[in-house]
């Protein structure tokens, strides 16, 4: 009971903390990041001591780096991955190296470390945080940018080099090991985990979100989403490997996926609480004390990591073709250390190559050096901004999208989903598909189609799927549905998106346009007066009657619609029923319309 009230309290401090500091630094630009780290430093140990165990806390929050990385190997597509390879193999491995090497001798000058302890903390220095990165990267929608993947590939490459970062600490422990493993099969488990995931991730994970999919239980596809990220962040952490590159595996094996939508919105909450409370638990992990009795190391070290880092990371964008102006840009947003450092620090101390204030030290040095990351970058993106962007990213919405008509999001992809889905592809416009039905999902994707599976009525999910950025959104849904719960928020958000949206019949069509939508489609509408036409035509009425006809009825019917929304009443207009005019989405006497000769 009392295990329960203290998690409580400090659960309550958390909170308390965030919604005081955060939305002040989000109100002075500052960035929500450091509002988090501040929050950390406030309540823990070193200031105010409201909450204690911050390297406990770190542990558990790391799961949010776990869910991050998910999330965007979600976003990128294999063949998008494969795209990028030169990037992540070619540039990242400069970045870890170069980085690594010039910090180690940079230690070797301003300490009195061997070369060994140097290079233990030299190499994690030169990693970078993902998670700082990531978040600055998605406040500012550089994400999907060049400039953004660019970034993302070093930390990527990053991830994988936490392996060989392990094993060179192993080498050069002198702490005596019972069973040492030799480096060769630490590789030969990343491999073999990496595959089994991937077996996993294609063939697996798919089959159960269809069967969870098709019995509309979402509890349980929320369940099955935080299954697969957390399945394989426990595989690669049993294996003494990266949490986070397990699941960002599982993320890109997920990515093409009809459930990617359904999967990003269920797992966003859990994303942004925990990688909230990782920033937190950086911020608490700072020792002030070990600051203020070495403050002229600790400022000496974070001023010359971040600036070897930011230059070397400049010039080795320039080379890889990054314009000037970004490649600064670039290396001052990777100058920090990363959370990796956190437990490389920890391996080398176990390994007997630095002592316990050593690891302290170069622990804050990592997290002062995250703390400047946000006010730098920002400095950055104002002094020197290019004249144009880096250029974006195509990722599935996009794809086949031009300057005929932007990019449709459509909701319903049964019989008339389908047939506005063709004519817009026939005009080469990109489009994005949600709906419900797993079954029709498969059948769709046999023609080579990708509809996406959610529900197409949530916000979250219609944001996932890029309808902030559409020129429009198309209702395609079968049956009647309740329209005022679905469009306010959506008309809140985006208030000049333009939205089509299918009727089952006419008291729902009246519901649609009483809830501000000008361009609604009743179902039968169309098929009935071309049926009509076709009985006129048989029994010999010419052309011209016909066409007579249906726009008197046109008239006739949109007139009684607008008279039945604004009163509300099913009734109003039976008047013209009483005098043989047209009704509803009825048949026609010809010889009734007054205007209209008898044929």
């Amino acid at each position: 009971m009392e295990h329960g009230s203290t998690l409580l309290r400090d659960a309550v401090v958390y909170l308390a903390a965030v919604v005081v500091l955060v939305p002040l630094f989000v109100r002075f630009k500052l960035g929500a990041v450091l509002g988090y780290l501040a929050a950390g430093i406030l309540i823990g140990p070193s200031v105010a001591g409201l909450v204690g165990n911050a390297e406990q806390t770190l542990q558990f929050a790391e799961f949010g780096i776990v869910l991050l990385l998910f999330v965007i190997g979600l976003e990128l597509q294999p063949s998008r991955l494969w795209a990028l390879r030169r990037d992540i193999f070619g540039l990242g491995l400069a970045q870890v190296l170069v980085c690594g090497l010039a910090l180690t001798g940079l230690l070797l000058a301003m300490t009195s470390l061997t070369w060994e302890a140097a290079l233990v903390v030299g190499l994690p220095l030169g990693l970078s945080s993902t998670a700082l990165v990531m978040q600055l990267l998605n406040e500012r929608h550089m994400a999907a940018t060049a400039f953004g993947e660019r970034s993302f590939s070093m930390l990527l490459f990053q991830d994988l080099a936490i392996v060989p970062l392990l094993t060179v600490v192993a080498a050069l422990s002198r702490a005596p090991v019972a069973n040492p493993e030799p480096g060769w099969v630490m590789v030969a488990k990343t491999v073999g985990a990496l595959a089994f995931l991937v077996a996993v991730g294609r063939f697996v994970l798919p089959r159960l979100f269809r069967i969870i999919g098709t019995l509309g239980a979402r509890e349980a596809f929320v369940a099955a989403a935080l299954l697969s990220v957390l399945g394989s962040a426990l595989l690669m952490a049993s294996l003494g490997l990266s949490m986070a590159l397990g699941a960002f595996v599982a993320g890109v094996m997920l990515a093409e996926s009809p459930y990617r939508h359904a999967l990003e919105t269920d797992i966003e909450p859990f994303r942004g609480l925990m990688l909230g409370l990782f920033f937190i638990a950086i911020g608490m992990s700072l020792d002030l004390r070990v600051v203020a009795d070495n403050w002229g190391l600790v400022i000496a070290l974070v001023v010359g990591v971040m600036a070897v880092k930011t230059a070397s990371i400049a010039v080795l964008a320039r080379s890889f073709g990054t314009d000037w102006r970004r490649a600064v840009q670039m290396g001052l947003l990777l100058a920090q250390g990363g959370e990796f450092g956190f437990v490389l620090f920890a391996e080398a101390e176990r390994g007997l190559l630095i002592s316990h204030s050593a690891a302290q030290l170069f622990g804050a040095v990592v997290t002062c050096s995250m703390a400047l990351t946000p006010l730098l970058f920002r400095l950055a993106m104002r002094w020197l901004e290019p004249a144009a962007d880096a250029g974006s990213r195509d990722g599935p919405e996009s794809a086949g999208t031009d300057s005929h008509g932007g990019h449709v999001v459509l909701v319903g992809a049964g019989r008339v989903g389908q047939v506005v889905a063709q004519m817009l592809r026939a005009r080469g416009v990109g489009l994005t598909a949600v709906d419900l039905d797993a079954e029709l999902i498969d059948i769709t994707a046999r023609f080579g189609n990708t509809v996406f599976w959610g529900d197409g009525t949530r916000l979250d999910i219609l944001r996932n799927a890029g309808v902030g950025s559409a020129s429009a959104l198309v209702f395609a849904i079968d049956g009647q549905w309740d329209p005022k719960p679905v469009l306010a928020p959506i008309q809140a958000e985006w208030p000049d998106l333009p939205i089509i949206a299918r009727a089952y019949d006419r008291t729902h069509s009246i519901a649609l346009r009483r809830a501000g939508l000008d361009q609604v489609t009743r179902e039968t509408l169309e098929s009935a007066v071309a049926m009509g036409r076709d009985v006129l035509a048989t029994i010999g009425t010419s052309e011209t009657m016909i066409d007579a006809i249906e726009a008197e009825y046109r008239r006739r019917d949109l007139e009684r619609l607008d008279l039945q929304v604004i009163s509300g009443d099913m009734m109003t207009g039976a008047d013209n029923i009483i005098r043989g005019a047209l009704d509803l989405d009825g048949a026609a006497d010809p010889a009734s319309l007054g205007e209209i000769p008898p044929a």
